[in-house]
This record gives structure tokens, C-alpha cells and sequence, in this order.
């Protein structure tokens, strides 16, 4: 397998597959404004589909210290899915789904929940986003907190299924004008891969195709 894995799919695919993504992410923004009673911004620029090995590079080059919101899924499809920021940004996270003017102690304090909750909705909004589109169920295990480097992220223990292929979302997250990039990578091995390819042309075959109108 090359490098760059994005040659596994079509233009089309890719496009469904994207837009899927989208609206996922569109459906956890509108979840986490009901917890937090604030517009939320949530854009995703780009999916990309590569090795396991790029995607620990990307992370390393724009910070070695990394926290991560991690969850298994299974299904038909089947694998591991993190949200990562950087580690430094974390706090400001918290910040923005909390009341913003809490002591630093009541933070720190309130990390691990509000990274897992916020985790847990965006994840959740994106796995069953996609799932229930692509008409397939998928159970998703509890929220857990990572901290370390993108090596350690994507190379712990993984379940038998995860493999050598990352699906690589890039985010925007904007909470009361806090601007905070950060990642939605999903692990997933070649068979997983395979049968999400397979259920990409059915859906964009009962779609008429992967334009916007035909997605929402």
C-alpha cells in the first residue's frame, strides 16, 4: 500500500464520504450549543484517507503534545475514532463548554469530564451521523481520555480490527469566539475500508449522488 491511501476511492466516494462528515459534524455543533447555550462553530475543511504512519507525522509537526478524546466502534465497519487538540488548547476547551470564567483550579478540576463530554458528542455525532445514512448500526464504547504523542495515540493496543489506514478530518471548533483546531482521526484496517467503499456506492446510488441537496 502507498503512502497516501486516497487512490482507495473515487472522486465520488470521497465526496459522499466527505459530505457525511460534514454533516455529522454539523449535527454535534447543534448538540454541544444545547449544552453549552452558545453558537457553535464546527468546519471541516478536508477528509483525508492515509497511513497510519502520515497521520503520526502531521500530529508531530504541529505538536508533540497531544490529549484525545478516544472510542471503539463496531459494526459492519469497525475501528477506533479520536478527537484530538493540542494538549496546550485543552484547557481553553474546557473553557468554552464550561462558563468561561471559572478559577483555573475549577478547570483543571473539570478537565477529564468536559474533554470526554465533548468528545463523546462530537464522536457520537459523527459515528451515528454516518452509520444511520449509510443505513448500518454501530456500537460505540464509553469516552476515554489520551494524552501523549501522535505515535503513542495511534499505536497504542489497538482493538484486532484497527489497522494500518486513518480516516483524517481536519476541524475548525469555535465557542464564543475561541478559535481551536484540532483533528477526528478514525482507525480503520483494509477490510473495514473495503466494505465502507461498498456502502458509499449504495448510498450514493440511493442518492442520485454526493451534492449537498441530495445529502441533507
Amino acid at each position: 500500500m502507498s503512502e497516501n491511501v486516497q487512490d482507495i476511492m473515487d472522486d465520488l466516494e470521497l465526496d459522499a464520504l466527505t459530505e457525511l462528515v460534514n454533516i455529522g459534524v454539523s449535527r454535534a455543533a447543534t448538540n454541544l450549543r444545547d449544552m453549552v447555550g452558545e453558537e457553535v462553530h464546527l468546519s471541516v475543511p478536508s477528509v483525508d484517507l492515509i497511513r497510519r504512519k502520515k497521520a503520526v507525522e502531521i500530529l508531530s509537526r504541529n505538536d508533540s503534545k497531544l490529549v484525545a478524546v478516544h472510542q471503539v466502534f463496531e459494526g459492519d465497519i469497525t475501528g477506533r475514532a479520536l478527537l484530538i487538540f493540542p494538549e496546550t488548547r485543552s484547557l481553553e476547551l474546557v473553557r468554552a463548554v464550561t462558563s468561561g470564567n471559572l478559577p483555573l483550579e475549577d478547570i483543571i478540576d473539570l478537565e477529564q469530564e468536559a474533554l470526554a463530554e465533548t468528545g463523546n458528542i462530537i464522536l457520537n455525532g459523527c459515528l451515528a451521523t454516518m452509520a444511520n445514512m449509510l443505513q448500518r448500526t454501530f456500537k460505540i464504547s464509553l469516552p476515554e481520555i489520551l494524552r501523549g504523542d501522535g505515535d503513542l495515540l495511534f499505536n497504542m493496543p489497538p482493538p484486532p480490527e484497527s489497522g494500518d489506514v486513518v480516516m483524517f478530518v481536519y476541524i475548525n471548533f469555535a465557542i464564543r469566539s475561541r478559535d481551536i483546531q484540532g483533528y477526528i482521526a478514525m482507525l480503520m484496517d483494509m477490510p473495514s475500508l473495503t466494505t465502507l467503499q461498498l456502502l458509499l456506492r449504495e448510498f450514493i446510488q440511493r442518492t442520485g449522488g454526493a451534492d449537498g441537496a441530495s445529502l441533507a
